[in-house]
């Protein structure tokens, strides 16, 4: 019996000790299981964390792809005469600031030599792509090519920028053939016979006034070894310049003009009357000799140092001029040969047009909107002293030197543009070389004119048919 109950005894004793050792693991077992879904439960959130940010960061670099990626610029070819170095820089500064303000807008702007340039605009305009704009004169010389339809109707530019109102009548009929506008006018200048004031009171000598004062002031000079007249007539419009005053002061401004509209003979005796007060001034050596070996621009330096005192020329001669000597500079209205003729005075005006067959038209008429506004023009007046078209530009911003040139103007009783601009190209072409021809030689004035007055005729009678 007492061993039975010790066999009980012990089994219950294993089964106690049995039932110990599995009851403690359990919680552990469970604490396990916990952790591990606990920590899944980190690792799927980190990961949707992870997926939504990638996501994010693509979406962004796509919106800035988006943003950088531009239409490409419009391109006009701009074709210039504006070489010499003062309007070569403001013109450059321009295109400069129409390209700030129009930024779809690419100018290419090609800068030619003056004279090159006239000869080169025939090329230009007939060519199958020409240059868009172009610097160019107005009157005739605009004239010429607008009836051979190569320059492109502009009358909606003149509307859109309310020029009808701001540009004085006067100029607009300049830019008008047959009530449609095609030409921007932006400046004019003044001619004069500019003089080296230090020169002058030197020797003792008042600007002249007078035909006969300049005479005299030409006696003076050459008794002091200076040369009273400075020109280079290597291209021959500055000769053309001193026909224009002569012819005005000997004639009247209206037989002048009626002679470059064809109206009146070249073998008139009264023509003949202006080429002998021209060799009044050539037999009283006047002028510098060997003026048809330079260039305009080649004998201002003379002007400055002071070995010739006098220069018929358009106010942009002071371009030429370094600015720490212009002070020592300044300008008399051509002297008055008959006092009971009208003052006629040169006032060329310049200007842009667009070809006709531009290749990029809308962009064009946008850089000419330009070249006509207040804000270029008034640039123009600041930095060059010339006159501004556009009635908007505020006139307190003129130099002395422009205002003397406005009161000039003021007293004229006409103004013209120039002989090249307001005679037909081909009789400028004819008469420039017969102001060469009477240079060389001034004993044959009766052949060159009637030489002049074959050439008239012939001219003007093709034009009629």
């Amino acid at each position: 019996m007492s061993s039975k109950l010790f066999a009980v005894f012990g089994v219950l004793v294993v089964l106690s000790m049995l039932l110990g050792a599995c009851a403690a693991p359990a919680p552990q077992v469970v604490e396990k299981v916990v952790t591990q879904v606990v920590e899944k439960e980190k690792i799927v959130e980190k990961a949707v964390v992870q997926t939504q940010v990638v996501e994010k960061q693509v979406t962004q670099v796509v919106e800035k792809e988006v943003q950088v990626t531009a239409e490409p610029k419009t391109q006009v070819v701009y074709n210039t005469y504006q070489s010499d170095p003062e309007p070569r820089k403001a013109d450059e500064a321009l295109v400069k600031q129409f390209m700030e303000m129009n930024p779809n807008i690419e100018v290419t702007q090609s800068t030619v030599a003056h004279e090159d340039f006239k000869q080169a605009i025939r090329a230009y305009l007939t060519s199958s792509t020409p240059p868009d704009v172009m610097t160019w004169f107005a009157g005739n010389r605009a004239r010429f090519f607008i009836d051979k339809g190569v320059i492109m109707d502009i009358s909606d530019v003149w509307e859109k920028e309310g020029w009808n109102s701001s540009y004085p009548k006067g100029f607009k009929a300049l830019s008008t053939v047959d009530g449609k506008q095609y030409f921007v006018p932006t400046s004019y200048y003044w001619w004069a016979l500019y003089f080296n004031k230090t020169v002058l009171e030197k020797y003792g000598i008042e600007p002249p006034k007078t035909f006969d004062e300049l005479l005299t002031a030409c006696d003076t000079l050459n008794e002091n070894g200076v040369a009273p007249i400075a020109i280079g007539s290597k291209a021959p419009w500055t000769l053309a310049g001193w026909f224009d005053y002569l012819n005005m002061r000997t004639n009247g401004p209206e037989f002048h003009i009626n002679l470059m509209l064809g109206k009146e003979k070249y073998d008139d005796p009264r023509v003949k009357k202006t080429f002998e007060n021209w060799k009044a001034l050539l037999d009283r050596k006047c002028f510098m000799p060997d003026a048809a070996s330079y260039q305009w621009q080649e004998v201002v330096p003379n002007m400055v140092q002071g070995k010739a005192a006098m220069y018929l020329m358009g106010q942009f001669v002071m371009d030429s001029i370094p600015k720490e000597n212009q002070k020592d500079f300044d300008f008399v209205r051509f002297p008055i040969i008959d006092s009971s003729m009208p003052i006629g005075e040169d006032a060329p005006t310049d200007g842009f047009f667009a070809a006709a067959k531009a290749p990029h038209p809308e962009a064009a008429k946008a850089l000419l909107g330009f070249f006509g506004s207040k804000e270029a023009q008034t640039y123009f007046a600041k930095t060059l002293n010339r006159l501004p078209t556009n009635t908007e530009v505020d006139t307190s911003i003129f130099s002395p030197e422009t205002q003397k040139g406005i009161e000039l103007l003021k007293g004229a009783d006409y103004i013209a543009q120039f002989y090249d601009r307001d005679t037909t190209p081909e009789m400028a072409e004819k008469g420039m070389a017969a102001f060469q021809a009477f240079m060389s030689d001034p004993t044959k004035i009766d052949q060159i004119l009637a030489q002049l007055e074959k050439e008239r005729a012939q001219i003007f009678a093709d034009q009629q048919q």
